[in-house]
């Protein structure tokens, strides 16, 4: 199998002109939205539309661009594994539009530190995940998978027609290997549900599938019979033994899982058994619903790894959509005890203001940068924990996210609880689980908003970096407190424009320096101290955390370079809100600059000149923030011709700390009307 990039396209970065054209967009429908022209995501109905995939016809924007983090312990060591199915009402909803959409009440995942695997599940033939969901995946360290799925009479057929000879099979199992390299996802599942007549050709598809994931569903038996088995045993081992794992029916009792445990055809490889649980309770079944905690007790007491299917439950049973963050913590508290955490082995700079992908305004450093309900999961930054914790003497604690206020992104982390008159010690709100390298000396920079009668300051648990595969370590307590220690100290200078007393929208930001001994991040703290006598109610809003390596701000800034503007589409009509039609710009933006430096990107227009050269240059008008190299304008309002525009892309910096404007990447686009003839 030849594997190549599929974002390779010749440009032209100078400044281009444009005649107007009012034309059909040239655009393939399936990437791109018929009306707005907005990049989506799609599976493959079919297979001649697998056999015909082509890397080169391949939708850039559902490309990842965040690689696969790290994580500790690795999945290969990791012993009751976990995996979510998300079979949501069909698949491609709010989800499909690759830079988000304007969604009031969308379905969302964030419970990452819990789960190892995540399967994008539709009943498309082949079901290529969503970018939005691998970037979000990729950060947690969690792997992606897509669905290759044939079903009854017709998905036979199909089989019959790829399985009949080696070199139709084996072109099948190429384009899936070349599909999931060009999206940047690990992997399959493979879900067979019709009657195979050849079935022992179909267990040489993971050969060529190199260094992934491909796990098989429990449905066809060895002779190729529909038998769901519900378990793994000599009918189905063979494709046990030919994948990384089978994924069993729903319809076990607890009596398969004593027979799986007596079984020699597993050889020692427990974990690669997923036991399935439908969330939707369809069929005899233990658990499901509010009471899915019962399979999961049952199948860890078994020792085997579990694949939840459809955990949307949480979202499609319930009518009032706007309780989904209440009733999917619910959910996720129940499984909790029968869940493990896994740690993102991150290199600094870490930072999270823990936005979820979605909320109710998009904020800036506490501000509103753009007003309206939005989501778009590559927004999604490094996941708290979410609980609900009872203390002795009275004193509890919970965490959750709050889209009513924000320092960056759509929510901030809402610490609640009580601390009793009795209670002397500090309250220890954990909120981050981490494996991450610290440099000797770092910035710590904690942004928060408490409420009165508190005292707020970070504590740091780290371990000894010569100690840390013992996994009897005692960790070393490090309290930060939320204020500047020594304004002189060196390196300071840059990390201080982050850092003051109180930003305009009410937050504390306070930042400290750390000096350290090959220590490594394990858990983030919040100590909460009460000042006052008598019981304390609380909040606080946690806003961001920030570490970075205090060598790294020596670095000069990188810029944005070889920004090109092409798929150009013009559109003349009245928008949404507005009371009269206008010309509509449409065009991709595409640049080089190292993933790895920045949080996100902004990208604005101007107008430059226009009809009326009375008129002055525009000042920016942001148009959105991407988070990738890649960005589609679509129904922008630009003046009439004959104009002159300018596209601007501003890097946001992990740091924070702004990029001066000579780094930012420019664009000039010129146009006039066709001229007659």
């Amino acid at each position: 199998v030849i594997l190549e990039s599929c974002l390779d396209q010749p440009m032209d970065s100078s400044g281009i002109h444009e005649v107007i054209k009012f034309l059909p967009s040239p655009l393939p429908a399936k990437h791109y939205d018929a009306d707005t022209t907005e990049p989506i995501s799609c599976g493959l109905q079919s297979l001649e539309e697998l056999l015909s995939w082509k890397r080169n016809e391949a939708n850039p924007f559902n490309v990842a661009a965040v690689p696969l983090a790290p994580r500790e312990p690795p999945l290969a060591k990791c012993l009751r594994r976990t995996l979510v199915s998300h079979d949501m009402m069909g698949g491609y909803l709010d989800d499909r539009f690759t830079q988000g959409t304007n969604a009031k009440a969308p379905y969302a995942f964030y419970h990452w530190q819990y789960i190892d695997i995540f399967n994008y599940f539709t009943h498309n033939m082949v079901t290529v995940p969503p970018a939005v969901w691998t970037n979000a995946a990729h950060k947690h360290g969690v792997v992606v998978l897509g669905t290759f799925i044939t079903e009854w009479t017709d998905g036979a057929k199909v089989c019959e027609a790829f399985l009949k000879e080696e070199e139709s099979y084996r072109a099948v199992a190429d384009k899936l290997v070349q599909i999931s390299h060009c999206y940047g996802f690990e992997g399959w599942l493979i879900n067979i549900e019709n009657i195979l007549s050849v079935s022992k050709r179909f267990i040489q598809m993971h050969e060529r599938v190199p260094g992934s994931l491909v796990l098989w569903y429990d449905s066809v038996i060895e002779d190729g019979q529909l038998l769901w088995q519900n378990e793994l045993n000599q009918s189905n081992r063979v494709f046990f033994d030919a994948c990384d794992g089978l994924f069993t029916n729903y319809n076990w009792t607890e009596q398969s899982l004593e027979r799986m445990g007596d079984y020699g055809g597993i050889q020692g490889r427990k974990a690669d058994v997923y036991v399935g649980v439908d969330v939707f309770a369809r069929g005899n079944v233990v658990g499901g619903m509010l009471e899915t905690n019962k399979a999961l007790e049952v199948i860890r007491k078994h020792d085997f790894s579990t694949a939840i299917f459809a955990p949307g439950w949480v979202y499609e049973s319930h009518e009032d959509k706007t309780q989904f963050r209440k009733n999917q913590d619910k959910f996720w508290a129940l499984l909790s005890d029968y869940l493990y955490i896994h740690r993102t082995d991150s290199p600094l700079p870490f930072v999270s203001s823990f936005c979820q992908g979605f909320g109710k305004a998009v904020y800036w450093k506490g501000q509103r940068e753009a007003n309206g309900s939005w989501f778009n999961l590559s927004a999604q930054e490094s996941q708290p924990l979410y609980y609900h914790t009872e203390l002795e003497g009275r004193a509890w604690l919970s965490s959750r996210a709050c889209p009513e206020d924000a320092w960056n992104g759509g929510c901030s982390l809402l610490l609640e609880g009580l601390i009793p008159a009795a209670h002397t010690s500090p309250v220890c709100a954990k909120i981050l689980s981490l494996h991450v390298p610290l440099a000797s000396k770092i910035m710590v920079s904690l942004i928060y908003k408490p409420s009165p009668g508190i005292t707020v300051s970070l504590e740091l648990k780290t371990t000894d970096g010569s100690l840390c595969a013992d996994v009897d370590v005692q960790d070393v307590k490090r309290y930060v407190s939320p204020v500047l220690e020594d304004e002189g100290l060196q390196l300071v200078g840059q990390f201080t424009q982050l850092c003051g007393n109180v930003s305009p929208a009410g937050w504390t930001v306070g930042c400290s320096q750390l000096e350290l001994q090959r220590c490594t991040l394990r858990e983030v703290c919040l100590r909460i101290q009460r000042d006052r006598p008598e019981d304390t109610p609380f909040t606080c809003r946690v806003g961001e955390i920030l570490l970075l390596d205090g060598a790294s701000l020596q670095a000069p800034p990188e810029a944005v370079q070889d920004l090109y503007l092409y798929d150009v589409v013009w559109l003349h009509g009245t928008l949404p809100g507005s009371s009269s039609p206008s010309l509509h710009f449409n065009a991709t933006l595409h640049w080089k600059y190292p993933a790895k430096l920045a949080r996100h990107f902004r990208v604005y227009w101007r107008r430059l000149r226009g009809p009326d050269p009375r008129i002055p240059p525009g000042q920016l008008v942001l148009v959105g923030r991407a988070y990738s190299n890649f960005f589609r304008v679509t129904e922008l309002a630009v003046p009439e011709p004959s104009s002159l525009l300018e596209l601007v892309v501003e890097p946001v910096s992990r740091e924070g700390i702004p990029v001066p404007e000579v780094h930012w990447g420019r664009s000039s686009l010129s146009y006039a009307e066709e001229s007659a003839k």
